[in-house]
């Protein structure tokens, strides 16, 4: 991994040394489980097959000897986002430190298309982020200003912080994102209240927390 600054950047390295193709793109997400600390090698190892492949990561500070450094860190330890179709599946799978496809009853299980994207353009903003406790339930926003405007969410309440909380139902798995105090959002329902049932297309799970 390369060092820039005292900081260790995942995205020197991934894009610096793995030719990126782009054979699937109209093609499902899927989870990927990887054996520990295999994140980086997997999504190279694929990226030079040819896959779309996705793995978020967040900054984090970590005191060496003489000084401290940032250093980017996987927020789904484990798993590697990726799409391909049916007939893929087994290149996939058989990359060097990928353990299996995530699924039920031996079926893989896509990952909502609305998921990646929300997670794809928060990691494309400068929002403080890590890994996040799983909250299902909650108020359907709207996030209306700033680089994060028109994805929908769900709103609760925290005294400390404002947080934006997104999750990956398929993994039970959640990350929250440090807000801007100015950022504006929109009520749109109640998910405590409603009997509304979301597909597993479009139920992104979104939290803001925000100060009483």
């Amino acid at each position: 991994m390369a060092q820039n600054g005292g900081s260790l950047s995942w995205n020197s390295f991934v894009f610096g040394h793995c030719p990126l193709k782009y054979m699937y793109a109209m093609h499902p997400w899927f989870a990927l489980q990887t054996r520990p600390k295999n994140e980086r090698k997997v999504e190279c190892l694929l990226k030079q097959k040819g896959y779309d492949c996705f793995t978020p990561v967040y900054r984090s500070k970590r005191k060496w000897s003489d000084r401290i450094v940032e250093i980017d860190f996987p927020l789904f330890p484990g798993y590697v986002f990726c799409r391909f179709n049916s007939s893929a599946l087994g290149k996939a799978v058989s990359t060097q430190g990928v353990t299996r496809v995530v699924g039920f009853g031996g079926t893989p299980a896509e990952v909502a298309r609305e998921e990646i994207e929300a997670l794809q353009l928060l990691t494309r903003t400068d929002f403080l982020r890590e890994p996040w406790k799983y909250i299902p339930n909650g108020t359907l926003v709207l996030v209306e200003t700033g680089p994060l405007a028109g994805i929908q969410g769900i709103i609760s309440t925290d005294e400390n912080k404002k947080q934006l909380v997104i999750s990956v139902t398929l993994l039970q798995r959640s990350v929250a994102i440090q807000l801007d105090e100015d950022t504006v959002i929109s009520v749109v329902e109640d998910l405590k209240e409603s009997r509304v049932e979301f597909s597993r297309e479009s139920n992104l799970a979104i939290k803001l927390l925000r100060k009483t």
